[in-house]
């Protein structure tokens, strides 16, 4: 639009030519930043076209730019002004009221267009510009001043247009229980500061508000960092700034990386330092930070594609702050297949609600006056009688305790409690991966596998028949070349084997989950009854290579089975002496069929059955039978 617009010679034919002046307005700087920089990579634009409006240039240079076309700021600043014969002069004014020809309202469900906003002056003193309200967010009911100012949409376009037309990537959510996701104190915990009430329940919503237990905080940062992959960019989102301080420093005590910028905090408080972290995440050619804690400020207008996990450490009450949270991650780029919610809170109930991707729902007309929007008549609110202005300009000295205007100090003190000793060590913890479609509807295992990669070829018609083909050498080799050649090579399994959490488990695992739901066994299971079996069917000395072999597996993998590693494990095992090899462990050909015959046993086939056109199930069989 913008590009289309820009184009034309002329703005209003018979007037001087000149472009259109248009204005972006926000309400938090990250928003008119960011959008501003995504201007600035049109190449239609030169610098001196776009300007970024702040308060501190305007008290440098002593007036608002004019000399721009497209120009981005926020309220607040438009609102911020000095004080002129003693009355507020925002800088709004300073523009004629025809000076803007198209204002863009960014996010302008949350105050613009609200009746009592001081912020509804900006938007009625520049009446005469066309004002476009954009928002993620338009349900009536959380929004009835919005529809009110600007009236219905003229262009909707909504979550389940976006999945359709490829713009957003699925989801799996890890749902996560703790024996400590609520709490009553017992004598033997030691409450450091505040006053605990006995025999009260505290519960999720009063955690790091009401009560801190930072030994319930730091079990939950190290149950996910021992999920994640360290490396992907990770928002936390936390219960207050305090306490995404709190995790910010967990965070780092036990990360993996060096770097001290690792885990940084994201907050209103943290001012142009938080901006520039904020700056450096979105960045996808930096690694650092990695993961950033935050309370509120990064639920909405953060463009940063890369986003791989999102972990929600505090309740979600809003269904709008709900949609925005998981918007943070189902931005695509390249390479990103889907992203990963860790939810300690029960945060993924609200994908059950009829608000998450439903139509909008009318609004009820007001009981008293019949009409929607409501135009019963208000009254204005009182005028101070010491001051005689609305809102009371009174100044007010803080409290010379606790320094506040609005005195804190009868306040009750937040709850801080120690737990007894031995007791951290005793939370337990429960997880359950489910797979989601980017509308918020669930899905099975196999369907999210269909859908990121693809179905998986029919090249086994069951479970007994994958089992045959795995447990020998060579048929495996065939197996797998076969699904490489159908674009399921080993890069792709191994995705697959992440996103189930079989990471520790063989390929085997991944397959037999994928077509037939088995549950993944460990490397590690599977060798050691492997041992078992090995220690009654190979002499002595076939035993302690075999479980030599056994130790590669477990620690890099089925492709240490290839029949292609025999000779190399020969010559590690052997000291480079394939001699040696031979004099302990028999000829060649032997040698050969012992390393073939024990993957039997490591992926142990259905009793009973056989594939007679697979040549190594007949050796198995006239195993069984001696």
């Amino acid at each position: 639009m913008f590009q289309a617009r820009w184009s034309l010679t002329a703005w209003k034919s018979g007037e001087p030519i000149r472009l259109p002046r248009i204005l972006f307005l926000a309400d938090r700087n990250n928003l008119a930043t960011q959008a501003y920089n995504d201007f600035t990579s049109f190449a239609s634009f030169e610098d001196a076209a776009l300007v970024r409006i702040k308060p501190e240039d305007i008290r440098k240079k002593g007036s608002v730019p004019k000399n721009a076309s497209v120009f981005f700021t926020i309220f607040q600043t438009f609102m911020s002004g000095p004080m002129k014969d003693g009355q507020p002069s925002p800088y709004f004014g300073e523009y004629p009221k025809d000076f803007f020809d198209f204002i863009v309202i960014d996010e302008c469900h949350r105050g613009g267009a609200q009746d009592e906003s001081n912020w509804r002056g900006i938007l009625e003193y520049f009446s005469p510009a066309v004002q476009l309200g954009l928002t993620a967010t338009p349900k009536r009911k959380d929004n009835v001043d919005t529809y009110a100012y600007f009236g219905e949409p003229v262009y909707t376009y909504s979550l389940k247009e976006g999945i359709n037309d490829g713009f957003l990537t699925p989801f799996r959510v890890k749902q996560i229980q703790t024996t400590l996701d609520d709490y009553v104190y017992t004598k033997d915990d030691i409450v450091v500061e505040g006053q605990v009430d006995e025999g009260r329940l505290y519960k999720e919503k009063e955690f790091n508000r009401v009560i801190e237990i930072p030994a319930r905080e730091k079990k939950r940062v190290d149950i996910f960092m021992s999920q994640i992959d360290q490396r992907e960019k990770t928002l936390v989102f936390c219960a207050s700034q305090d306490h995404a301080l709190a995790v910010r420093d967990y965070i780092n005590q036990i990360k993996t990386s060096k770097d001290p910028n690792y885990c940084q905090r994201v907050t209103a408080d943290d001012g142009e330092l938080g901006e520039e972290f904020l700056r450096e995440f979105q960045d996808n050619e930096k690694t650092i930070p990695t993961i950033l804690t935050t309370s509120q400020k990064l639920s909405t207008g953060v463009d940063a594609r890369n986003i791989r996990n999102i972990v929600l450490m505090r309740p979600i009450n809003s269904m709008i702050e709900f949609k925005q949270i998981i918007g943070r991650g189902t931005r695509l780029y390249d390479g990103k297949d889907y992203f990963t919610i860790y939810d300690f809170v029960k945060a993924h109930h609200h994908f059950h609600d009829e608000e998450w991707d439903g139509p909008p729902q009318a609004e009820d007309p007001c009981p008293v006056c019949g009409a929607r929007p409501c135009v019963c008549e208000t009254k204005p609110p009182k005028v101070c009688e010491d001051c005689g202005k609305t809102p009371c300009e009174c100044l007010v000295e803080p409290c010379p305790v606790c320094g506040e205007i609005r005195c804190e100090c009868e306040k009750k003190k937040r709850v801080k409690v120690k737990l007894a000793d031995g007791k951290e060590r005793t939370i337990q913890h429960m997880m359950m991966t489910t797979f989601w479609h980017p509308d918020g509807t669930p899905m099975s295992a196999q369907q999210f596998m269909d859908l990121l990669f693809g179905k998986l070829p029919d090249f086994f018609q069951n479970e007994a028949e994958l089992r045959a083909l795995w447990s020998a050498p060579d048929t495996r080799a065939k197996l797998l070349q076969g699904l490489a050649d159908k674009d399921f090579g080993h890069d792709k399994l191994v995705a697959m084997q992440h996103l189930i959490d079989a990471e520790k488990s063989d390929l085997f695992d991944v397959l037999a989950y994928v077509a037939y739901l088995l549950p993944p066994l460990t490397r590690v299971d599977r060798a050691a009854k492997a041992k078992v079996e090995i220690s009654t069917q190979f002499n002595s000395k076939q035993q302690v290579f075999l479980d030599f072999v056994l130790s590669h597996y477990v620690s890099v993998g089925v492709e240490e089975l290839d029949q292609t590693k025999l000779t190399p494990l020969l010559r590690l095992k052997y000291h480079n002496s394939i001699a040696d090899a031979v004099a302990d462990l028999g000829k060649p050909d032997e040698i050969g069929k012992a390393f073939a015959s024990f993957q039997n046993i490591y992926i142990p086939r259905k009793k009973g059955w056989c594939n007679f056109k697979t040549p190594s199930c007949v050796p198995a069989v006239i195993m069984a039978n001696l």
